[in-house]
C-alpha cells in the first residue's frame, strides 16, 4: 500500500484503508477507547482504537512513547469531533524507531520552552506546528525573491564567500587560513555585484550567505545571516532602485498571504500588502522624532529606539508599515555611496523601515573613477592600493544602484518574531556555534 499524508485524508478516502506514517504528538488512554496523535509534515492526524477489539494493539499502544516513529494502517472515517474532521481506525501500528523519554523539550506545546534550550534541540523544536509553520513562510519568501527577480530581468549570481578583502569595514570581518594567506568570510557581495553589473549583465541578484564579526547581543544582529542583493545599471538615480523594491515588497507579501494561509493562521499573523510606500529623508524623520521627545544629532543614524519610533509615526500618519529614510549622511555612509551635485554632505542612500525596523540598505553607487579616487580619499582609503575593485570603473562603469536585505529580518518581521535567531534554523551569534 502506498503511503498516504494526512493532508491527503478527505472526503474521497473516507471508509477507505490508508497507511501513514509519521511521529506520536500524544498518545490518550480513555477507559475503553485509545486515541493516537500522529504528526507528519502535512500535519496531525487523531487515530482511534477500541480496547475490545484487539488486545495486542493495546498494549502496542499503552508502551508507546511520545515522538516516536510509527507506520499506522487503518480505515479513514470521518468524525466530529475530531479536529481536523476525519480520524483513522487502527488496524495496526507498528514502531520504526522509538523514543527516548523524558524528551529535553516540551514538543506538545504545553508549556514553554527558552529559546536557547529549543536552539540546542532544533530538530525537536521543528516538530511543533508554529514552529514548523514560520519555516514554510520562510520557504515561500525564498522562492518568491527568485520568482520575482527572474520575471523581472534579473541574472542570479554565485559570488565568492572566502575573499582577499571587501570595501566594507574591516574591523567587522572574520579572517581565516587560506593555504597561508590571511583571508577574510564576505561580509556583503557588493564589490561583485558592481564588478558584474559593469560587465555588462547589468542587472544582477543573489540570496547568499553574508558574515559579520559583531559582538552584539541583541534580538536583531547575527554573526551569519542570508542576505538578498540586487544591483542594476543604468539608472537615472536611487529613486528607481526604490521602486524595484517596492515591486519587489508588494509581490513578496502578497506571494506569502496567498500561499500560506494555513501558517500565517497558525501563527496568528494577518499580511497588509502596502500600496504605496511613503519616502522620507532623515532629516524629516528626525524632525518627527523631535516632536516626540526624540533628539538625533546631525550625523546620527537612528538607534533602534528611533526606528521603533518612526515606524509608529508613519503608520499613524501613512498606515504603513514600510518607510524609506533616504538622504542619510555623507559621514555615515561608505565611500562608494553617490553624493547629490548639491549637497556633499549626504548620500543618495536609502534605509527601509519595516515595522521599526531596519531591513535593507540602499543606494546609487558613485561609478565615475576620479570622484570615486577622491571620495575614498575623503575615508581615508588609497583606491589605487584596492586595484580589484578600482579597475572594474576604470573601463566603462555605467551608472547603476542597489540594495541589500537582511533575509532573516524579513521574515521576522513578516511575523511579528520577538528574535531574529526565531527565523532561522540554526543561528550563528557571538556565544553559539552548535549544532
Amino acid at each position: 500500500m502506498e503511503r498516504t499524508y494526512i493532508n491527503e485524508i478527505s472526503e474521497k478516502l473516507n471508509n477507505k484503508k490508508v497507511l501513514i506514517y509519521g511521529w506520536v504528538a500524544d498518545i490518550r488512554d480513555l477507559g475503553k477507547v485509545q486515541f493516537v496523535l500522529v504528526r507528519d509534515k502535512t500535519g496531525l492526524i487523531q487515530c482511534v482504537s477500541h480496547k475490545e477489539n484487539n488486545k495486542d494493539l493495546v498494549n502496542k499502544i499503552s508502551k508507546l512513547s511520545p515522538e516516536s516513529v510509527v507506520e499506522i494502517e487503518g480505515m479513514a472515517k470521518s468524525s466530529k469531533i475530531a479536529k481536523k474532521g476525519y480520524e483513522i481506525q487502527i488496524e495496526n501500528i507498528k514502531v520504526l524507531s522509538e523514543s527516548k523519554t523524558p524528551l529535553p523539550i516540551d514538543t506538545s506545546e504545553k508549556s514553554k520552552t527558552i529559546l536557547d534550550k529549543r536552539l540546542d534541540y532544533r530538530f525537536l523544536d521543528l516538530r511543533r506546528e508554529n514552529i514548523a509553520a514560520i519555516f514554510k513562510v520562510r520557504s515561500r519568501i525564498f522562492n518568491s525573491v527568485s520568482n520575482f527577480f527572474d520575471k523581472n530581468g534579473f541574472i542570479a549570481i554565485n559570488t565568492p564567500k572566502i575573499t582577499a578583502g571587501g570595501v566594507e569595514s574591516g574591523a567587522e570581518q572574520f579572517s581565516v587560513d587560506y593555504f597561508g594567506k590571511e583571508a577574510f568570510l564576505s561580509q556583503s557581495p557588493q564589490v561583485y555585484k558592481q564588478m558584474l553589473v559593469l560587465s555588462g549583465l547589468e542587472k544582477v541578484y543573489e540570496i547568499g550567505t553574508v558574515f559579520r564579526a559583531e559582538k552584539s547581543h541583541t534580538t536583531r544582529h547575527l554573526t551569519e545571516f542570508t542576505g538578498i542583493d540586487f544591483e542594476m545599471g543604468f539608472i537615472k538615480d536611487e529613486q528607481e532602485v526604490m521602486d524595484v523594491i517596492e515591486e519587489f515588497i508588494k509581490y513578496l507579501l502578497k506571494e506569502v498571504k496567498e500561499n500560506c494561509k494555513d501558517e500565517l493562521n497558525v501563527l496568528n499573523v494577518n499580511i497588509d500588502v502596502p500600496k504605496k510606500i511613503p519616502r522620507i529623508t532623515l532629516d524629516e524623520a528626525k524632525k518627527l522624532l523631535e516632536k516626540k521627545g526624540k533628539k538625533l544629532k546631525e550625523n546620527d543614524d537612528p538607534d533602534p529606539e528611533a526606528e521603533k519610533l518612526i515606524g509608529d509615526l508613519v503608520k499613524e500618519k501613512y498606515s504603513s508599515d514600510f518607510v524609506f529614510l533616504t538622504m542619510y549622511p555623507w559621514e555615515k555612509r561608505p565611500f562608494y555611496h553617490m553624493r547629490p551635485e548639491n549637497n556633499k554632505k549626504v548620500t543618495k542612500s536609502f534605509d527601509l523601515l519595516f515595522k521599526g525596523v531596519e531591513i535593507a540598505t540602499g543606494a546609487q553607487r558613485e561609478h565615475r573613477y576620479e570622484i570615486l579616487k577622491e571620495q575614498a580619499k575623503e575615508k581615508g582609503i588609497d583606491l589605487d592600493k584596492m586595484s580589484f575593485y578600482a579597475n572594474i570603473f576604470k573601463y566603462g562603469a555605467c551608472p547603476h544602484g542597489g540594495v541589500g536585505f537582511g533575509l532573516d529580518r524579513i521574515t521576522q518581521r513578516i511575523l511579528n518574531l520577538e528574535n531574529v535567531r526565531e527565523a532561522i534554523l540554526l543561528p550563528r551569534d557571538p556565544e553559539r556555534l552548535t549544532p
